[in-house]
């Protein structure tokens, strides 16, 4: 089987993309390959049942339910696919941004989304996956004996509150009206020297 890579590798029937595009060069292909050669490979492959057109109908219903949908696709001009993405580590519009990939490399990661048959994409498991998240939780609490969180404390005066987090003890300084500052800053005095 390697010996074929290595042969489809020199007829140009193979394609790399990203962070295999270096594999194009032969000798790093080759280094690539030198550890595989201590595995005992047996492949079983063949066509699939009803051709191409077939596969390409099983791997589009993905589109409604993995990876991305219709609506993030934006353009494809026969060579590129545009979609919408998020950049999580922008803020406002910035975040919602197009990027344009190579119609091999959106594949490829197209694919990287499509799970064996039997197996179930999951956000959530264990003692956080939503259906059972409360019962676990207490479930847990009980087991290591966790106190219940202190009820809120009633107010000793007027000017004590009780914390809505802790309920601990809370003293009213002031009150002051939305979008005003409070009157004891005016009293405060900056040195700017």
């Amino acid at each position: 089987m390697l010996e074929r890579l290595v042969v489809a590798h020199g007829d140009g029937a193979l394609k790399f993309f990203g962070d295999y595009a270096n594999l194009s060069d032969i000798n790093a292909f080759r280094a690539f390959l030198k550890p595989l050669h201590r595995t005992d490979w047996v492949v079983y492959a063949k066509r699939p049942f009803a051709g191409p057109e077939q596969v390409l109908s099983y791997l589009a219903r993905y589109t409604h339910r993995v990876a991305i949908g219709n609506s993030r696709l934006v353009m494809f001009d026969g060579a590129q696919v545009s979609f919408k993405w998020k950049d999580y580590r922008s803020n406002g519009l910035a975040r919602r941004k197009v990027m344009t990939l190579g119609a091999g490399e959106f594949i490829r990661r197209f694919l990287l989304h499509v799970l064996p048959d039997g197996f179930h994409r999951i956000r959530h498991y264990g003692l956080f996956a939503n259906s059972a998240r409360k019962a676990n939780v207490d479930l847990a609490k009980r087991l290591l004996s966790a106190p219940p969180p202190p009820e809120p404390k009633e107010p000793v005066s007027s000017n004590e509150i009780a914390c809505p987090c802790c309920g601990g003890r809370m003293l009213l300084i002031e009150r002051f009206e939305r979008r005003t500052q409070p009157s004891s800053w005016a009293a405060l005095e900056i040195d700017s020297s």
